[in-house]
């Protein structure tokens, strides 16, 4: 493929969640695989719920997951577009006025399911006259403007589905502008693709049916017709709608819970393919392994505990460098090495630190096995050998082994029962820390 340009376009009327997350990643990683382009559009036609801040924090999520864009549009400053795409419409005779009121509808909507009939518009506004016409203008009326879709099937081979066929008969016209002249989703989104030269829409199945309408009005305002790619439902792992828990928590709720980004890329990445989902610690990893022609229809289930699993072998995995801005202040390479296997989520560094380098509430155990550890306390300097040799002395004098030797010298040092390996550990608390806490102070 050559020339691919793809794009992801969120309202700005809240956060992004881990659903939008997915469409944004699955578009810039198509667009990297095909050295193509990545546009972020923000679709911020609704002035009432649209802020910048909400804006800006779209741009702060996706920097944060590592996605940049490669072009940027705002469909606010586009309105120039969808004004002339109506008037071609409208001129071709595919875009027609229709006057009946939201009730009428929604009247006409239960009679026709009452019949077991569906409840597709029956294209009564196309019998009016000029009359007819003039005189619901004259009660008041303003009409809203559907797009007259050609009866017959509309088909279209999905990079996901494969081939996916339409009766268009089934579908009712669709509202492309509104009584007060405000251009809907359908419309300003198609004008957008078009305009933009976007080749590839990859987006969720729930558009499948849209899709159909849209690639008439692809070639009514004769546009090129996008590819299309319709990604499965995301679900929880017992194969419901996703939970609090993480799906519908926006990526700002994760950033603060601790998890690492890459965590939830690589999860995304593969979820709903037949690749298996494997840690790794940059965006761009995840690009050479990447298919969309391997993604199911079957919908993906998304496991709070996997992406947990994840975010710890992400963890485990990161050098120093990588999160030394996101450590506690004054923590060392040594402190980072020798915790990073136990902790699941960053944050925790932050409850060892004081470990090795404050105070901590002493908990003695076995008073014997801690006396027996001060009277052996080796003098300074202390490597990662020093662990080993002082339990052998301390069990040579008191006969304590396994869990009886250890783990009263591990609450008596950390105050905790579990945590890190202590060889490592031992050289950071350092000696003075140790005698102290030994003593019971």
């Amino acid at each position: 493929m050559t020339d691919v340009s793809v794009r992801f376009a969120p309202s700005p009327t809240g956060r992004l969640h881990v659903g939008n997350a997915r469409a944004a990643l699955l578009n810039w990683l198509f667009a990297r695989k095909h050295g193509g382009s990545f546009l972020l559009r923000l679709d911020d036609t609704d002035a009432a719920r649209s802020t910048s801040e909400f804006a800006q924090g779209i741009e702060a999520d996706l920097r944060w997951l590592g996605l940049g864009w490669d072009r940027f549009a705002r469909q606010s400053e586009r309105f120039d577009f969808y004004t002339a795409a109506t008037g071609k419409l409208k001129q071709s005779g595919r875009l027609y006025p229709c006057y009946e009121t939201p009730e009428e509808l929604e009247l006409r909507r239960k009679i026709q399911l009452s019949r077991k009939r569906p409840p597709v518009y029956d294209r009564a506004a196309l019998k009016l006259t000029d009359a007819d016409r003039a005189k619901l203008e004259a009660e008041g009326r303003r009409p809203h403007w559907r797009f007259r879709l050609d009866h017959g099937v509309t088909a279209w081979d999905d990079l996901i589905h494969g081939r996916v066929e339409i009766d268009m008969a089934s579908l009712s016209d669709p509202v492309l502008v509104r009584s007060d002249g405000y251009p809907l989703y359908t419309l300003s989104s198609v004008v957008d693709d078009g305009d933009l030269g976007i080749t590839h829409v990859i987006r969720g199945e729930d558009h499948v049916t849209n899709t159909a309408a849209q690639i008439q009005l692809f070639a009514a305002l004769d546009y090129a017709v996008p590819v299309f790619g319709h990604f499965s439902w995301l679900l929880d792992a017992e194969g419901a709608g996703l939970s609090k828990r993480i799906g519908s928590l926006s990526l700002a709720d994760l950033r603060e819970q601790g998890y690492e980004p890459m965590a939830l890329n690589s999860l995304l990445a593969r979820l709903g393919s037949a690749d298996p989902v494997e840690p790794q610690l940059d965006v761009q990893a995840l690009v050479a392994g990447f298919d969309l022609g391997r993604f199911s229809r079957a919908p993906a289930r998304l496991d709070p505990h996997e992406l947990d699993l994840l975010n710890a072998r992400i963890l485990h995995a990161s050098d120093f460098n990588t999160v030394r801005d996101r450590l506690p202040a004054g923590a060392t390479e040594a402190f980072w090495l020798a915790i990073r296997g136990n902790i699941g989520r960053l944050v925790e560094a932050a409850d060892w630190w004081p470990v090795v380098s404050g105070e901590i509430a002493t908990v003695i155990e076995d008073p014997a096995v801690v006396a027996a550890a001060a009277e052996t306390l080796p003098a300074e300097p202390w490597d990662g050998a020093t662990w080993k040799a002082w339990t052998q002395a301390i069990s040579a004098r008191t006969g304590a082994k396994g869990k009886a030797l250890f783990h009263p010298l591990r609450l008596a040092l950390t105050g905790r029962d579990k945590g890190p390996e202590m060889a490592p550990l031992l050289p950071l608390i350092g000696r003075d820390r140790v005698a102290k806490r030994l003593s019971g102070v």
